[in-house]
């Protein structure tokens, strides 16, 4: 609602705009007005033309923002919105003009049908345009910068994730402990240390061996749970009950490198974990997806968590697919579903392959908007000749002067964007600006 009604005064501050402009023509053209009544009224319909044209255009540029979001201003979708625009603005010029002239007027119907005339619709249709025209240049150039901030983000967003999977990949304290134990062992029951010593060494090898890779099989990395769990479960003796099931069967599918390692992790780090209070954990497929589960205990005093985790795993599925990774919880169970990766659904790329389809999708963005300019400035062109036509036709004062400026200042600033010119900020100042958004603290989180 306070959309609506900031959009109606918006629309009224044009209707105001307009109706200046419009007396300042008709006063170089000699036309007078006698009477504060004849300009109250002129007053009033100028402004029911302007906010009815207005609103039925900003209902549809936001109608096909919501349903196109950031592929409205591809050159199809740009110029259905165009066709839109001009449907709908002659449909309330002709509503508008029954209003005035059969309900106001008082003319009957045969009488306004038999009057219509096409000149009567030019100048409200021009002004209509030229308006319609300044808003989509304008939401334009606000979705293009929200587009290279977001641009510049994933690209930050990548660098972090990769830093964070082997920065994370065996958390430290889980290799103090796990020292511990081994000390313990060794002393109370030197067959199992050298067990856990086996299995430690083996845990090691599988980071060194996976740490560079996009992604492995399900068996392989849960072959690797099984064999982590079996160094937690030697530390916490009977307290934990980790069950893989045997419903799981796409084994090959592909899952990122220590993603469940991360998890279980997670589950053992944030929940009590004692002969009396068990901690179970289950590993299933589930819609495409592998879930792990755990029933919640929380510890009575933790470290806050940072979340570091479970960002790295979907940092890291958000550059490799559109699937989603799903958490749901309540205060009885966590679980956590991450996607099982076909060679249909996964996006693998090799570094060569992942820099050249940047550099595709660079280069064929580049090439989008060049074609959106062209079209632009040839429906520019062409409309020049018609405005000087219609300048021709309806008066001797050179009104066409107006929109084909304030047009052409539109192409230039589409040119300047399109060709990254900008002659007073200079060419780095964009960049700069960027940089110093993504510095503040509302645009650090993804």
């Amino acid at each position: 609602m306070k959309g609506i009604l900031r959009e109606f005064g918006k629309a009224f501050l044009v209707g105001m705009v307009i109706f200046i402009v419009l007396g300042i023509i008709r006063w170089f053209n000699g036309v007078r007005i006698d009477t504060g009544r004849e300009l109250l009224i002129l007053f009033g319909y100028n402004q029911l033309y302007a906010v009815v044209l207005y609103m039925a255009n900003a209902l549809l540029i936001i109608y096909l923002l919501k349903r196109y979001k950031n592929n409205l201003f591809r050159v199809y979708n740009l110029s259905k919105g165009i066709l839109g625009a001009i449907t709908i603005t002659i449909v309330s010029l002709f509503l508008l003009r029954f209003i005035t002239e059969v309900l106001i007027d008082g003319e009957t119907l045969n009488e306004f049908i038999a009057g219509e005339r096409v000149q009567y619709y030019y100048v409200s249709f021009i002004i209509s345009a030229v308006v319609t025209s300044i808003f989509y240049a304008f939401y334009y150039y606000k979705y293009s910068q929200e587009k290279k901030v977001k641009e510049q983000k994933i690209i930050a967003g990548t660098a972090s994730a990769k830093f964070d999977a082997l920065k994370n990949q065996l958390d430290p304290h889980f290799l103090f402990n796990s020292l511990n134990v081994l000390t313990s062992l060794i002393e109370e029951n030197p067959e199992a240390a050298t067990r856990f010593t086996t299995s430690l060494s083996k845990v090691y090898r599988y980071v060194l061996e996976q740490k560079n890779k996009e992604l492995v099989t399900v068996a392989e990395e849960l072959k690797f749970a099984e064999l982590y769990m079996s160094l937690l479960e030697m530390r916490f003796e009977d307290s934990i009950v980790f069950t893989v099931s045997g419903s799981i069967t796409n084994t090959e599918a592909k899952v990122v490198p220590l993603a469940l390692q991360l998890l279980l992790e997670n589950a053992v780090k944030h929940n009590q974990v004692t002969p009396e209070r068990k901690l179970f954990i289950t590993i299933y497929e589930e819609d495409g997806n592998l879930v792990i589960k755990n029933n919640v205990q929380p510890k009575q005093v933790v470290k806050e968590s940072s979340g570091v985790g479970l960002r790295n795993i979907r940092q890291r599925y958000y550059l490799l697919t559109d699937r989603p990774v799903t958490i749901r919880e309540d205060h009885k169970e966590f679980s956590i579903a991450i996607p099982m990766l076909t060679k249909e659904t996964s996006n693998m790329k090799t570094q060569e392959t992942y820099i050249s389809e940047k550099k595709y999708e660079r280069a064929k963005k580049k090439v989008e908007e060049l074609k959106s300019f062209y079209v632009h400035l040839t429906i520019y062109i062409v409309m020049i000749p018609v405005f000087i036509w219609l300048n021709y036709r309806s008066t001797g004062f050179p009104w066409a002067i107006f929109p084909i400026v304030g047009w052409g200042f539109g192409v230039m600033g589409h040119a300047m964007e399109v060709y990254n010119y900008n002659p007073f900020l200079g060419k780095d100042w964009e960049e700069k600006k960027i940089k110093k958004l993504m510095d503040e603290d509302k645009y650090k989180d993804l």
